[in-house]
Parts: C-alpha cells; sequence; structure tokens
C-alpha cells in the first residue's frame, strides 16, 4: 500500500467498522460470512491492507451496503 492513499485506507476501513456494527455482527461473524480471517477483518478495518474486488463484494454483501457506501468519505 503506498502512504500516499494511507488516508483512504482508513476511511475505508472505518466505514467497514462502521457497517459492521449496524449490523451488530463481530469481527469473526463477518470474518466468517466472507471467508476470511478475523485477523484480516481487523486489519482492513484499522486501514492496513488492501482489499481485491472479490473480498469487496462480498464485504459489501455481507454488510448489506452498496460497494459505494464503503468507499464514502464521511466526516
Amino acid at each position: 500500500m503506498k502512504d500516499e492513499y494511507k488516508d483512504l485506507y482508513q476511511q475505508f476501513g472505518l466505514n467497514v467498522v462502521y457497517y459492521r456494527k449496524k449490523k451488530r455482527l463481530s469481527q469473526t461473524q463477518l470474518a466468517e460470512l466472507v471467508d476470511i480471517h478475523r485477523t484480516y477483518v481487523s486489519s482492513i478495518e484499522l486501514g492496513k491492507v488492501s482489499v481485491s474486488f472479490d473480498i469487496l463484494f462480498k464485504l459489501a454483501e455481507a454488510l448489506d451496503v452498496p460497494t459505494s457506501k464503503l468507499f464514502e468519505i464521511r466526516e
């Protein structure tokens, strides 16, 4: 991940946290729905890793939101 995009990765991660908590899911539950490890969910939420389109689509589906919602910049 390039440092120039760090803020965007962090915002993406915050959106994942927001929608996960809105659905009242734990990281473990979300990981199971997306078929990834819980520590990967944690790394996504902290903005430490990038995700493939496959994972992006699975996250959006599991969180019941359009993929675009995961990219919104919220204040």
